[in-house]
């Protein structure tokens, strides 16, 4: 138990430290860059991690699942923390934590959607309680930040999306959860490359350049700053946040089931925004910490429901 203690401790700091990491570099990295570095090292992070906790093999994959993984890495990497990266670069950290945050709300309203699952009366609660605290947060009626809330929410939401289309490929590939989202990494880091390699074609660069939204994405870099002036900031992003986050957070599902794992999630709207006001120096405002007081109900709801939901199970069994 202290092993698996241990596993969500280190996974929770980082994922909650991901946004602060992401927002320090802001401006030395493009976003797309950024995103294309840390999710294909993050990827290759994990493959000693896959070959060793289980079966689960490179080798073993049939060549369906290549269509599977493709879809994951394009929903998650691609689409997903694409517009994560923006958000941080249009909103402040802790704002855009606590947004994504709730992607696992939108992974339910996904789940009734697509895979016709049942909401329990206690899941229904932590939904509506999550949407009472994204709306105290966004706070509709004064936007100070359109574009970046949108950016965050549109992240959340394909991640939630991502979510849902994971597990289903879980059972499609007969992947585990780890292994599906290593696959998924170094296949949208591949997919994200080709676009990349795309926008520095100077006849594509040149359109870019003359429309006014894809004037950013116009020649992204590759390997633009890379050095050893930033070797560290990178390590921490690409390992420890990226490959290391996802990697303790699985190992702690394997040991003690998805309920305890998932307390990264529940503890991360809480603790990013601290992290943030403490290393960055972001003021949080009023309505923002009644916002992350709701969320949080909402998440320890959630929790206590997914408890009761395997205690009934193993009674049935």
């Amino acid at each position: 138990m202290k092993k698996t203690f241990l596993y969500v401790l280190i996974s929770t700091f980082m994922f909650s430290s991901m946004e602060i990491a992401l927002k320090s570099v802001q401006g030395v990295f493009s976003p797309i860059q950024l995103n294309l570095i840390r999710f294909f090292i993050g990827g290759l992070v994990l493959i000693p991690v896959v070959m060793k906790n289980g079966k689960q093999t490179l080798l073993t994959s049939k060549w369906k699942s290549l269509g599977v993984f493709l879809l994951t890495g394009f929903l998650c990497v691609v689409v997903s923390m694409t517009l994560f990266q923006l958000a941080i670069m249009y909103d402040e950290a802790s704002t855009v934590a606590v947004l994504f945050s709730c992607n696992p709300v939108f992974a339910l309203l996904f789940a009734f959607f697509i895979l016709r699952e049942k909401i329990s009366r206690l899941g229904f609660i932590s939904l509506v309680l999550s949407i009472i605290g994204l709306l105290v947060i966004v706070n509709p009626a004064n936007l100070t930040n359109p574009l970046g809330i949108s950016l965050a929410l549109g992240s959340a939401l394909t991640f939630g999306l991502y979510s849902i289309v994971s597990r289903w490929g879980s059972q499609v590939t007969g992947q585990n959860g780890l292994a599906t989202t290593c696959y998924t990494f170094l296949a949208g880091s591949v997919e994200l490359l080709i676009l990349v390699s795309i926008t520095n074609i100077s006849a594509v660069a040149n359109y870019m350049n003359k429309v006014e939204w894809l004037k950013p994405f116009a020649n992204t870099p590759i390997i633009h700053n890379i050095s050893m002036n930033y070797f560290w900031i990178l390590l921490f992003i690409c390992v420890c946040v990226t490959g290391g986050g996802f990697a303790f957070y699985f190992l702690a599902m394997e040991r003690a089931g998805v309920s305890i794992a998932s307390i990264v999630f529940f503890i991360k709207p809480g603790l990013a925004p601290i992290l943030a006001m403490i290393l960055l120096g972001e003021k949080i405002t009023i309505n923002t910490w009644i916002g992350i007081v709701i969320i949080l109900i909402g998440s320890v709801i959630t929790f206590i429901g997914s408890q009761m939901e395997q205690k009934n199970a193993a009674l049935e069994e």
